[in-house]
């Protein structure tokens, strides 16, 4: 990196910010019912000398609000002023969502399965739309943050895209406890970014409409990792390099074999040996235990904390 260099002007929304400026862009979106405008506010922090331009989003999701506090605190305690290159904080992207406590838009449709969108599809596609013109055409790589669904509890772990050497030098830089490769999802921000030659990780860690400290604590060190290791940040930054990521090769979910009561018995992020009980599924009569036990040695990444399954539902996410 040329460090005399001066670092490029960014332009959203119609507003221009230069070299060494801060400034608070708002993304309009469209109406309520009520006429209430609703726009996304994004934060751009342009250092003055040239670097890399990142995107660091959340909320994609309306009800993952992890990523919506992980942001809110990094912009209260002032992390993203980097000295080269440019950040774009987005700790909201689906306001709609965010605001009705839902993963999806007013009309149903999920945002992160509507890209790279239309300007005249649906609200979601709309929203995907203007996103990729306006924002995503400054950028040259993406950190997407996000929690489980349904109940489902993450354990921290970046996911990069497989075959994207460059999305996985970022999920290693970012030093969750835990990175692999994600096939892409048809409509993903994920999959339009990749097209677009933009490298993207998603971190995901806890669970919706729940906050995880350590979820967020990580989240946090992991977005500061990734400005330290492209040289965007003053030097003696501290960089977190206590434990090194875990890289799992392959993943597979562990589903129930039949309904009930389910219990888990292990801990999120623990290490597993085959055949090791990690669960049970009991009827309310006391009649009938079924064991859920690990298919093979490695890491739990993920456990379901819904009380009472269905068969085939996802209880335990598995990595080795």
């Amino acid at each position: 990196m040329d460090e005399e260099k001066e670092n490029k002007t960014l332009i959203i929304n119609g507003e221009t910010i230069a070299p060494g400026e801060s400034k608070l862009v708002q993304l309009n979106i469209a109406r309520l019912p009520t006429g209430t405008l609703i726009d996304i506010p994004v934060h751009v922090f342009n250092g003055k000398k040239a670097g890399p331009t990142v995107l660091v989003q959340a909320g994609l999701h309306g009800d993952e609000i992890n990523g919506v506090e992980t942001l809110r605190r990094m912009l209260q305690e002032n992390r993203f002023s980097v000295k080269n290159g440019a950040v774009i904080v987005v700790p909201i992207v689906n306001i709609f969502g965010f605001i009705h406590f839902s993963r999806d838009v007013p009309d149903g449709k999920d945002v992160n399965r509507s890209f790279p969108g239309s300007k005249t599809g649906s609200l979601a596609s709309r929203i995907a739309n203007a996103y990729m013109e306006q924002v995503l055409s400054q950028v040259d790589f993406g950190i997407d943050l996000h929690t489980g669904g349904s109940q489902r509890h993450n354990h921290p772990q970046a996911r990069y895209t497989s075959g994207d050497l460059k999305s996985e030098e970022l999920a290693k830089a970012f030093n969750a406890p835990f990175y692999f490769a994600s096939k892409l999802i048809t409509g993903s921000f994920r999959k339009a970014t990749f097209k677009k030659g933009i490298p993207t990780i998603v971190y995901e860690a806890g669970e919706s409409m729940r906050f995880d400290e350590k979820a967020i604590k990580k989240a946090m060190q992991g977005v500061q990792n990734v400005f330290k290791t492209f040289g965007m940040l003053p030097k003696g930054t501290r960089q977190d390099k206590e434990k090194t990521s875990i890289h799992l090769e392959f993943t597979r979910w562990v589903r129930a074999s039949r309904a009930g009561m389910f219990i888990p018995q292990i801990k999120n992020g623990q290490t597993v040996e085959k055949g090791q009980i990690l669960g049970l599924i009991t009827d309310t009569y006391a009649k009938k235990n079924k064991k859920v036990k690990a298919p093979f040695n490695g890491h739990i990444i993920c456990v379901n904390h819904q009380a009472v399954v269905n068969q085939g539902d996802a209880l335990f996410h598995i990595g080795r």
